[in-house]
């Protein structure tokens, strides 16, 4: 059994009857529709999501039909952001498979996350399902603006720790917190619980991005799907190499800000860049940031009674940041 079925123990159940649920959920008249959405969910990855969302509900009370609601509108929002990304981001592939822009185009896969995005919508209204709906177009609000805040400061540089910061928490870490806060709120209802629930989500997906950032500068990388280097090609600026343009002198920042802008292509230049980031500490200041985001999540869950749901729980913390993809 591997590490993540141990963790779905608890919500072995839950999870087993979700998928029927989900393809519900997204099951359309046309044709064409219900073809791609058919090869989306064939091609699901781990589903941490649904997990995120089950572990909360079971931490404070009974899985429910709202629970397993709150598990597709998460999931729906999440598929539809993919599919939307990968039109943004020009992708053609998606966890090693072509991306749904490749094979029907761009404007079919845009059209495909609007359609996700009104299934979330009706899902959430026609069960009066207020609560998970605030919760979720709060999540899309935060992700979309993360996107665009990336993108404007990827034009000129000039991003900070604090700037970083506000990227990744709308952008990787408002999902998991709405996954969090969401499967609380449907097995409790005290707003205290689901607030911390929702700051405990956001703490696990900062560590969370910076881990991912981490597997940018690693020689593994490049056998786990995400080529060493993609971040400084896309001239995305990461917590390393944010750390070590503040801690080197001005012809190394002078250089490194070249490669990033003009430069980005040139494998040799990247690895140099790369080489830099290790030398001045970037990935070990990284990792010690992450480790802080990943202790403050845990401690948030200490303050709830024991249970196997919590220490599943525990356990996909560990999981995040420990993962080698």
């Amino acid at each position: 059994m591997g590490k993540i079925d141990q963790i779905k123990m608890p919500i072995k159940e839950a999870m087993d009857n979700f998928e029927p649920k989900f393809r519900a959920s997204i099951a359309s008249k046309v044709a064409l529709i219900d073809r791609i959405t058919h090869y989306i969910v064939k091609r699901k990855g781990k589903q941490m999501r649904p997990i995120f969302v089950f572990l909360s509900a079971k931490m404070f009370g009974d899985i429910n039909e709202s629970s397993y609601r709150a598990a597709s509108l998460i999931e729906l929002l999440h598929t539809a952001s993919l599919v939307h990304d990968d039109v943004v981001d020009d992708a053609n592939m998606r966890r090693g498979f072509f991306s749904v822009s490749v094979l029907w185009k761009n404007k079919i896969a845009v059209l495909v996350g609007d359609y996700m995005l009104s299934k979330l919508l009706l899902l959430a209204v026609k069960n009066k399902e207020f609560q998970l709906l605030e919760i979720s177009s709060t999540a899309v609000e935060d992700m979309s603006e993360g996107e665009l805040l990336q993108i404007e400061k990827a034009r000129k540089l000039d991003i900070d720790e604090a700037v970083y910061y506000e990227i990744i928490r709308k952008k990787t870490a408002a999902l998991i917190a709405a996954c969090c806060s969401a499967g609380a709120s449907t097995s409790t209802q005290d707003q205290s619980v689901i607030d911390a629930m929702y700051t405990f989500g956001e703490k696990v997906g900062i560590a969370f991005q910076i881990k991912d950032d981490l597997f940018d500068y690693q020689k593994t990388a490049g056998l786990i799907g995400k080529p060493v280097g993609i971040d400084i090609k896309e001239q995305k600026m990461t917590l390393p190499l944010i750390y070590t343009l503040q801690n080197c002198d001005k012809s190394t920042s002078r250089f490194i800000i070249n490669v990033v802008k003009r430069h980005n292509t040139n494998k040799k230049k990247v690895a140099e860049v790369i080489k830099l980031v290790q030398d001045h500490g970037g990935l070990d200041y990284a990792k010690e940031q992450m480790t802080v985001y990943k202790d403050e999540a845990l401690a948030i869950l200490d303050i709830f009674p024991d249970s196997e749901s919590k220490a599943s729980m525990k356990d996909l913390v560990e999981y995040v940041i420990e993962r080698k993809k």
